[in-house]
């Protein structure tokens, strides 16, 4: 059996401390993090997608962030695409990659090759579906696949055209929905994945505090910016948390804030769903001191 190349992965809900968790980890082990945060990738969104500070780059080389134009559509697919190339460069280098992030899917498009039921493919029917992309617009094919595979369509976002078309090509040239066929998740990497996670309360307190803070920072100021630019709501950049309240509401007033804090602690639900599905993931409440040194010792024996 050949050994794959091992990389290290900090998962988890929002606020929950991965950012700087993945920080120490790529000093203490000759890392690099690769961020995996869909609002991260575009340039100008700063505040509200808690991008690393200017001391944290310092600290560590930090790769995939505001690699894409406000303006742009950005799918998973786009991701993987830019994405394993850096991992496998730093690999090259003798570096460790550190996956940071909180989107699930970007992380999956690294970690597994995806083999759709080894289903062949129509070329075709594939073109059809792009020609239809291209003149009645992602939502309206992504209204098609919702139509013919619903549980299909729950698992994708409009934007990830490839994966939406892929699942109309198979129920078209099989007749059978993607959703049936059992997917084979083909692993590319031996990952020592590390969940952050604390108590439910403290975590809620913690995004509460946080959308504060980037009030404070000028989050408000920072979308008025971006609107100003020519970026609107329809843009999938402001679909981020933070952008779309305010890009609503047209201001960061009490209403809205609360608001932001409110689907903020529903996001970190829907994202411990999603982490809790990796097994024999390293859970860690990142305040836990004594716990962070014996994950320090677990990873060093993992890279030995």
């Amino acid at each position: 059996m050949v050994q794959k190349d091992r990389l290290i992965v900090v998962c988890g809900p929002t606020a929950s401390g991965k950012s700087a968790l993945a920080v120490e980890i790529a000093e203490k082990f000759g890392g690099e993090i690769i961020s995996a945060d869909s609002v991260s990738v575009y340039r100008g969104l700063d505040i509200g997608s808690a991008k690393p500070t200017e001391e944290e780059r310092k600290r560590a080389v930090h790769r995939l962030i505001d690699v894409a134009s406000p303006f742009e559509e950005f799918s998973v697919s786009e991701y993987e695409k830019l994405a394993l190339p850096v991992v496998y460069d730093a690999i090259k280098r003798g570096k460790i990659p550190v996956v940071c992030g909180g989107t699930g899917f970007y992380i999956n498009s690294i970690l597994y090759k995806m083999s759709y039921g080894n289903s062949k493919g129509d070329r075709e029917i594939r073109e059809k579906y792009a020609e239809l992309v291209e003149k009645r617009g992602k939502s309206y094919v992504f209204g098609l696949l919702k139509k013919v595979d619903p549980e299909t369509a729950a698992k994708l976002h409009e934007n990830d055209v490839v994966r939406v078309v892929r699942a109309l090509e198979i129920f078209e040239s099989t007749g059978v929905k993607k959703s049936d066929i059992k997917d084979e998740k083909i692993q590319r990497f031996d990952p020592f994945v590390i969940l952050t996670e604390m108590p439910r309360e403290k975590l809620y307190a913690r995004i509460n505090a946080r959308v504060d803070e980037m009030i404070k920072r000028g989050l408000e100021r920072e979308v008025k910016g971006l609107l100003s630019e020519g970026v609107c709501l329809e843009n999938q950049c402001m679909q981020g948390l933070g952008y779309k309240e305010i890009a609503e509401s047209g201001k960061a007033d009490v209403e809205t804030v609360e608001k932001i804090k409110m689907n903020s602690r529903r996001y970190a639900k829907r994202q411990i769903t999603f982490f809790k599905r990796y097994e024999n993931a390293r859970a860690i409440d990142t305040e836990n001191l004594a716990d962070k040194e014996k994950l320090f010792e677990e990873i060093k024996n993992f890279l030995k």
